[in-house]
């Protein structure tokens, strides 16, 4: 690399694609800086996937309280204290804080502290340091997103919240209506939810958590209505006003207009990269983020973008495999991101896990399929352990059998999907992840249950 700049590569951003992509380059023996204006590690670990996974599991432990009695457990007066269950999110999520800050510093990166611009191809501003200014022969950007809002009356007012407010409120609201029934809001939903919040979902499309199996959607649809979610699909919001102390959400359905009263009102309609650091720069961006190849490079061959900011598929795991892809290229290496096997996990209860094509998506791109399902109803570990919903669903081609896509909702589902993502990479056959042994009791049994009934051999399939 070029030797007349202070870093080989800047990174821009310190979530799940900024910092482990600074940790593999300083690894591979490069000069790296990473610049972060709030937290280390993101969306992901500060206002996303591990708070929210705190509160799924304070949820879920107080579920399991509750139901204990089918166990012989008899338990009296079980409660919960909030501001508890707010503090042990902190705690977890500034435990990860500082050990990603550990990392980085065990690894000689350079950590400085304000928002990063570009001034030019290998120059970047870092407002809030004293403006410092740097230059790094290589740049990847790794900005991210931000809560998208809703362009509609009423959306500014007091008590309508973000998914960023709504994981830190000091007290619970008496209810709460939430904008958008994808992953976001209804994580957020079954956990309010189960805490007492009366909770309505509103959902503009036909079902809430598009793109995933129809009859995977159903289970889980079916638990959150059983828990007391009112669930208002095919239902475009028209604005929020003022009612009192209260907020009335106003809303067109099929049937006509109509209206809710809560305390608070949760905009859940997706995120929005954040593209500022471009700072007039002329590198390419469309209505999803910054444009960039297979490779991860921008219209600019030395600067490169990952992650949220890209828009490609805003999910953290992704991210990290992008920063992967990205250093690998700087380094010299010739890799491609692939996007065919990315695992979607939802955390609710049950739980709703998938990778490659639904059964709709493989009907329509492949002449003709195959389909195995088993129900965790018929898994003697799911029964043992009292979560019999769901099942495994293995979507195959008719004439090799090769496996196209897995579905399962279940207990543990976000776990037992890992399998499926290796099988569908290695191009394996639902014979071949059928013909390896699976231990006995396990939840995993029903994987191979499942290709076994593509072929029509399921043992304890009726």
């Amino acid at each position: 690399m070029p030797t007349n700049f202070k870093y080989d590569i800047i990174i821009i951003g310190g979530g799940p694609g900024g910092y482990p992509a600074a940790i593999y380059a300083a690894k591979n023996n490069a000069r790296v800086a990473i610049i972060e204006k709030e937290e280390l590690g993101g969306t992901c670990l500060n206002k996303g996937c591990i708070p929210t996974k705190t509160f799924i599991k304070s949820a879920g432990l107080y579920n399991d309280i509750k139901s204990s009695q089918q166990f012989g457990i008899t338990t009296e007066g079980v409660s919960f204290k909030w501001d508890k269950i707010l503090n042990n999110k902190n705690k977890v999520v500034r435990g990860l804080t500082n050990g990603v800050q550990t990392l980085l510093k065990s690894n000689g990166i350079d950590i400085y502290k304000g928002k990063g611009k570009l001034i030019d191809n290998n120059t970047v501003k870092i407002e809030g340091n004293n403006n410092e200014i740097i230059t790094g022969a290589n740049i990847v950007i790794a900005t991210g997103s931000k809560p998208a809002t809703i362009p509609v009356k009423g959306s500014d007012l007091g008590g309508v919240i973000t998914s960023d407010e709504a994981l830190d409120l000091e007290n619970l609201p008496e209810s709460l209506a939430i904008i958008g029934g994808g992953v976001i809001g209804v994580e957020l939903g079954y956990v309010f939810r189960t805490f007492g919040v009366d909770v309505t979902i509103i959902e503009m499309l036909p079902e809430i958590l598009p793109r995933q199996d129809a009859d995977a959607i159903k289970v889980v649809k079916d638990s959150l209505q059983k828990i007391g979610i009112k669930i208002l699909t095919e239902t475009k919001l028209l604005g929020i006003e003022k009612a009192g102390e209260m907020l009335k959400v106003n809303f067109d359905t099929k049937n006509g207009q109509d209206s809710i009263i809560a305390e608070n009102v949760l905009i859940s309609a997706g995120r929005k990269s954040e593209i500022d650091v471009i700072n007039g720069l002329s590198i390419v961006t469309d209505k999803q983020g910054i444009v960039v190849d297979e490779y991860m490079r921008t219209n600019i061959s030395n600067i490169y973008a990952i992650g949220d900011v890209t828009g490609k598929v805003m999910l953290a795991h992704v991210a990290t495999h992008q920063a992967l892809v990205a250093v690998k290229n700087i380094l010299g290496k010739e890799i491609k991101m692939n996007y065919n096997v990315i695992p979607s996990c939802i955390y609710t209860n049950p739980e709703l896990a998938s990778v490659g094509l639904t059964e709709e998506e493989a009907k329509i791109n492949y002449k003709s399929v195959k389909v195995g399902l088993f129900p965790f109803a018929a898994s003697g570990k799911a029964k043992t352990i009292g979560e019999t919903d769901g099942f495994v669903k293995i979507i195959c081609d008719e004439k090799y059998n090769e496996i196209l896509g897995v579905h399962i909702v279940g207990d543990h589902a976000t776990e037992l999907i890992a399998e499926a993502c290796l099988a569908i990479k290695m191009e394996c056959t639902a014979e071949e992840l059928a013909d390896t042994i699976h231990a006995h009791p396990t939840l995993s049994e029903a994987v191979m249950e499942a290709s076994e009934a593509v072929t029509g051999f399921a043992i304890h399939n009726l």
